[in-house]
């Protein structure tokens, strides 16, 4: 067996002095206890020694040594030093493929406990670094998947999310529901594949970014309906034009609905597709002239609704009667604006409750901004045009339809709290 190196002489010159003496032992224990929790011919009974009385890199060292015996390794699962577990993490991963071929089953029982233990971890860089490491395998339980997926920290949860075999469609559409992370909708849409069932629910979340995913990923696979879905959403989400434009599924009426709201270079990438008719190209081209012959004036629409909003905030009337008449005039910005100042939320939560088509949110956002249900018709008439089975009439002629637990939930939906912050 190979031994330390030399010590160098801290003595002086002179005689020993005895706290140099202690420095020379405390050295050398340190050097020497790091030295053999490398060493994967050590044997248990120093490994085991060393995870008891070694110091943390020490015992960082023993974690990440292959050699350790599981019984030992099972302890390390409750070491008081963070990075002695993030060692264990990365140890016990790599161990999992092909491990009941080559161990016992007690080794492997006791394995697994480790690897339960570590996908609960309190430290995330623990547990992120366990999920990164495990997130192709399928040698591992799906319990341990799970609680990693279900994980409330996107660093944790977004790997296995993206790409872990064990993940059935149940178990995406549960997660995908509670929604306690949104950021990790996004993971789910960049699976390869993403069933049609999957890509309905991620649609449903109206999730910006994740049908943004969604859309550019090759492999997921969209119904037709659900695509035209997205389609009618899209208007209003600039985000979600370029890559709906690039879908290989597009239908012709899907093609020619895009065509009408999206700006002259996405018109021009439409009509390179080979698989267009005749008559759908002519379509895009009347429509590219058309774009092309167009005065910017979507940037002053916005500049002006911005500017109403603000006076009336100025002029203390920024209320009711204001929003009914914008409501009134179909303008849309005005209204998003109005509302996202009222109800104290940001935009481009008001402008994903306009898009979904659906009464019961916008009802909900026109509660917390404390304004009535009449405004809340309105909007629902003139701004989004809803057809007469999807409005959401008042109670009694004046009253909100739905009970202050039913709003809120609404309003979680899209990630705004009850009441004003």
């Amino acid at each position: 067996m190979e031994k330390p190196a030399p010590y160098r002489d801290l003595s002086g010159g002179g005689g020993l002095d005895p706290r140099h003496a202690l420095d020379i032992l405390e050295i050398r224990a340190r050097e020497a206890q790091s030295y053999l929790a490398k060493r994967t011919d050590a044997g248990d009974t120093v490994l085991e020694y060393l995870a008891v009385h070694g110091a943390p890199a020490t015992r960082a060292a023993v974690a990440a040594n292959v050699a350790t015996p599981a019984t030992v390794n099972r302890s390390l699962a409750e070491d008081e030093d963070e990075n002695v577990r993030v060692e264990l993490a990365r140890k016990i991963a790599r161990l999992m493929p092909g491990l009941e071929e080559r161990q016992s089953a007690q080794i492997v029982a006791l394995t697994i406990q480790t690897l339960q233990y570590l996908a609960e971890d309190s430290a995330v860089r623990v547990r992120a670094i366990l999920s990164e490491e495990i997130k192709h395998l399928s040698t591992v339980p799906r319990e341990v998947i799970l609680t990693l997926a279900r994980d409330v920290e996107e660093i944790v949860a977004a790997p296995v999310l993206e790409y872990s075999p064990l993940l059935s469609d149940a178990d995406l559409i549960e997660i995908i529901a509670c929604g306690q992370v949104r950021e990790v909708l996004s993971a789910v849409a960049r699976r390869h594949p993403v069933s049609e069932k999957v890509c309905d629910h991620l649609v449903q979340s109206l999730d910006v970014p994740a049908v943004a995913a969604l859309l550019v990923n090759p492999d997921a696979k969209i119904r037709k309906e659900t695509l035209e879905r997205v389609v009618e959403q899209a208007e209003e989400i600039q985000s979600w034009h370029l890559p709906l434009a690039l879908r290989a599924d597009l239908s012709a009426r899907a093609i020619r609905r895009i065509s009408g709201f999206v700006g002259a270079s996405i018109i021009a990438r439409l009509s390179e597709r080979d698989d267009l008719s005749a008559a759908t190209r002519t379509h895009l081209n009347r429509q590219l002239r058309l774009r092309l012959e167009e005065k910017p004036e979507h940037a002053d629409q916005a500049a002006a609704a911005a500017a109403s909003v603000e006076r009336a905030r100025k002029d203390g009337q920024l209320n009711g009667n204001y929003v009914e008449d914008q409501a009134l005039m179909g303008h849309r910005e005005s209204i998003i604006l109005s509302l996202a100042e009222l109800a104290q939320v940001p935009v481009a939560n008001v402008r994903r409750i306009l898009a979904s088509g659906r009464a019961q949110p916008l009802v909900a956002l026109v509660w917390r901004a404390k304004l009535n249900m009449r405004v809340a018709l309105k909007i629902q008439n003139y701004v989004m045009k809803l057809p007469a089975s999807a409005l959401l009439p008042a109670r009694g002629g004046v009253g909100f339809p739905l009970t202050t637990e039913e709003m809120t939930w609404q309003l979680s939906c899209f990630d705004i709290p009850a009441g004003k912050d």
